[in-house]
């Protein structure tokens, strides 16, 4: 579903990427872990579409995404691609539900079915209860299901998430890989997840491990 082919990427005279290849099926939930400064980031904001590579190509379901720009890229960006960071990014001028809903008024969606569908969101992820609480209200583990749930509000083929437990206690880390896990058996969701989380590596379907700008082991998906 995403294939990335000799991604390279430079910052100045710094080479942080080095023809890096790699793919990721449909369904997928794989981990990408190394040590800080092995260019896991990096590589995920690029198939992401939030930077670009120097050089190399990026498709995503059979379309090829790195040559997008300016409103067109964000368009497809909004539309495909969803995201989780470690701070959550949530608005705090806006409670839960508004903060869900800002992906689909974006995509210019139904604001009534947008609502709708944020609201069954929530109440899947235990948070029904909290939809008209704004982030300073929420605890750090209600925060970042609230971050899971704009994620998912448009449907999209992937979601990318950049150390999504990286902020939280173990009991809620632990409570997140497993709603990862949840959301791809019940949805079919397919992630790519840049972790330093051992247990959560340990549970992804794949682990991808990067060092030096390179993938040193990316074992096949089944089925490749």
């Amino acid at each position: 579903m995403l294939e990335a082919r000799k991604i390279e990427k430079y910052y100045g005279k710094l080479h942080v990427l080095k023809s890096v290849d790699l793919s990721v099926k449909a369904s997928e939930i794989v981990s990408i872990v190394g040590s800080s400064g092995a260019g896991k980031s990096t590589l995920l904001h690029i198939l992401g579409t939030l930077d670009q590579p120097d050089k190399g190509e990026l498709w995503l379901k059979g379309e090829r995404i790195d040559t997008l720009k300016g409103s067109s890229l964000a368009r497809y960006r909004n539309r495909h691609i969803g995201f989780i960071f470690q701070f959550h990014h949530l608005l705090p001028e806006f409670d839960a539900l508004e903060n869900v809903c800002i992906p689909g008024w974006i995509a210019r969606a139904s604001k009534k079915e947008t609502i709708q569908r944020a609201k069954e969101l929530l109440d899947s992820l235990g948070l029904s209860h909290r939809m008209n609480h704004k982030p300073g209200e929420l605890s750090g583990g209600e925060q970042q299901r609230v971050a899971v749930a704009r994620a998912l509000i448009n449907k999209p083929d992937i979601i990318m998430a950049d150390e999504p437990s990286g902020n939280l206690d173990s009991a809620n880390a632990r409570d997140l890989h497993h709603l990862f896990f949840r959301l791809r058996d019940q949805f079919g969701q397919t992630f790519l997840i840049v972790t330093h989380n051992e247990d959560l590596a340990a549970m992804s379907d794949r682990v991808v491990h990067m060092k030096d700008g390179k993938i040193i082991d990316a074992p096949l998906a089944s089925g490749m």
